[in-house]
């Protein structure tokens, strides 16, 4: 069933894959892209190419609306130009950026950089949806998160906070969409071969990192050691797994699972598996007490 589908950061890594795989399923999908006529003009051009010439059974639906998941005025008017088009039955939450350093060394300033596309962006793009696909009573928030949304890794503090974050806020929602038929789910990759590894935001205070010395090189030796492991193109870091792994949970029918990992998980699966319950026996408790049946 074509399903019309709005997804941030799609104008590379992940993304990108994504856009393609979505539309090559028959999908209509709403790119979101920041800065149409400015750094991302070529991909978008790039993009339509791509579109015009595949050769498939299917319509290769693909639109692509202005969007920056950092202004809350910019995703409100994508929201409602795609809506114009065709409602939203799908948000892919994508966009992102991927802090690597000292997590002492981040001042409050570089953190709150990272928390505004990786954690308010999805948020505000959430809120955007959600009103109508309340009305509708039908919709699918896939959530792009991590395994270091589930894990604690030195050097990644403040990329963990904000999947930490992003966790905790779609799966607490995901609860009070329920009488809605809206899922809210999230997707968990380990490390895939995209570019937020290239050169991620480092952090500022040269000061606070110049003090730790020698461990201050932790932040090149991490990279150069995920830079090597995706230079070997091996099968497990392709991010083209996590772009089939959206289309999957796209198409997926019946109720889907709060948490899917992907790539190499850390143990994240095993986590996921071992929590699952006690939080299924704290939200039947809590539920009763929301729905007033325990009165």
């Amino acid at each position: 069933m074509k399903k019309n589908i709005l997804l941030t950061g799609a104008s590379r890594g992940i993304g990108l894959l994504t856009v393609k795989a979505l539309a090559l399923s028959g999908h209509r999908v709403y790119a979101g892209i920041r800065d149409l006529q400015g750094r991302n003009r070529d991909t978008v051009k790039e993009l339509e190419r791509w579109r015009i010439d595949q050769d498939v059974d299917v319509a290769v639906d693909i639109v692509v609306v202005e969007l920056d998941v950092g202004s809350a005025a910019s995703v409100k008017a994508a929201v409602e130009a795609c809506e114009a088009t065709g409602p939203i039955d799908v948000l892919v939450n994508n966009a992102g950026v991927m802090p690597v350093g000292l997590t002492e060394a981040f001042t409050e300033e570089d953190i709150a950089r990272c928390m505004d596309v990786n954690f308010y962006g999805a948020v505000r793009c959430a809120r955007a949806v959600l009103p109508a696909m309340r009305e509708r009573a039908a919709g699918l928030v896939i959530n792009i998160s991590s395994t270091a949304g589930r894990v604690a890794i030195p050097n990644f503090g403040v990329y963990c906070a904000s999947k930490w974050a992003l966790e905790a806020y779609f799966e607490s929602l995901s609860y009070e969409l329920e009488p809605f038929g809206i899922q809210s789910v999230l997707l968990e990759p380990g490390g895939h071969a995209t570019d937020l590894a290239i050169d991620p935001p480092p952090p500022s205070d040269r000061q606070c990192i110049d003090g730790y010395g020698e461990y201050s090189r932790g932040r090149q030796r991490l990279l150069s050691m995920f830079q090597n492991s995706f230079a070997e193109m091996e099968e497990i870091t392709s991010a083209g797994n996590v772009a089939e792994k959206i289309r999957m949970l796209v198409e997926m029918e019946g109720v889907r699972p709060i948490r899917t990992t992907v790539g190499g998980d850390m143990g994240v699966h095993q986590i996921n598996e071992k929590t699952a319950p006690i939080q299924a026996e704290l939200i039947a408790l809590l539920g009763s007490v929301i729905k007033g049946e325990n009165r």
